[in-house]
């Protein structure tokens, strides 16, 4: 409970926290990013590579390099990077629905992704229904631009659309930058740290930015403080 007395406000991460991505679906994402890279400017596939790349690197999410340097069309990119099936390709732990069910509080979810797949995601985990809303990476647009995680102007403009105070808000994620972010905006964090997945980073400690570690929702549920109040 949070120091009002009141339930938190769990605002979820979903590639590497609610599912494991890394199992087959980032192969898939990384084929189908080139993939449309190389479609909307005619270019080769090591040219596709080299700008996928570095668009990620430096705005957090391709597409926002695309539209920035291309004039691409946002929609028409994120649903041609995200064509693919994703039923045959997720991985999650089991009994996610009532394992979120009892979490006390209201649950948002905040991905990079596009929405399109973040709710063929919940829809195949049976947990759509567990979120009041969604965040993809279509929505992060704070005066006029966009400003994917780990933006502490984002984390803010979320909780303000969202009515909710950040000493209320705990941000669930398996991204160490996206945790820094929310605690910059005053947020409690938990990291889901999975050892080997693309954003561990191989770090064995928990940073001081991160209030509570686990390596799963169920792993949250057992905590008998799950995060410190403030």
């Amino acid at each position: 409970m949070s120091a009002q007395g009141k339930p938190p406000v769990w605002l979820f991460d979903l590639d590497n926290t609610l599912h494991d991505t890394s199992h087959k679906i980032f192969s898939e994402i990384n084929i189908g990013m080139t993939a449309a890279v190389m479609e909307s400017l005619g270019v080769d596939e090591p040219t596709a590579n080299t700008l996928r790349t570095k668009y990620w690197r430096r705005y957090g999410a391709t597409m926002i390099g695309m539209v920035r340097h291309h004039g691409i069309s946002a929609h028409e990119f994120l649903h041609r990077s995200h064509s693919f099936d994703v039923r045959p390709l997720i991985r999650a732990e089991r009994g996610l629905a009532a394992k979120l069910n009892r979490l006390p509080g209201r649950k948002v979810l905040v991905t990079n992704a596009p929405l399109h797949y973040a709710r063929a995601v919940l829809k195949h985990l049976r947990i759509l229904r567990c979120f009041d809303s969604l965040w993809g990476v279509e929505e992060m647009r704070v005066h006029g631009h966009y400003r994917p995680k780990p933006s502490v102007a984002l984390m803010r403009y979320i909780l303000a659309h969202e009515g909710v105070s950040p000493r209320r808000a705990i941000l669930v994620e398996d991204t160490l930058d996206n945790l820094r972010g929310a605690r910059c905006a005053g947020m409690r964090t938990v990291h889901v740290f999975h050892p080997g997945t693309p954003f561990a980073h191989g770090k064995s400690g928990r940073p001081d930015f991160v209030d509570l570690r686990v390596n799963s929702v169920g792993h949250l549920l057992l905590q008998k403080r799950p995060v410190r109040g403030q």
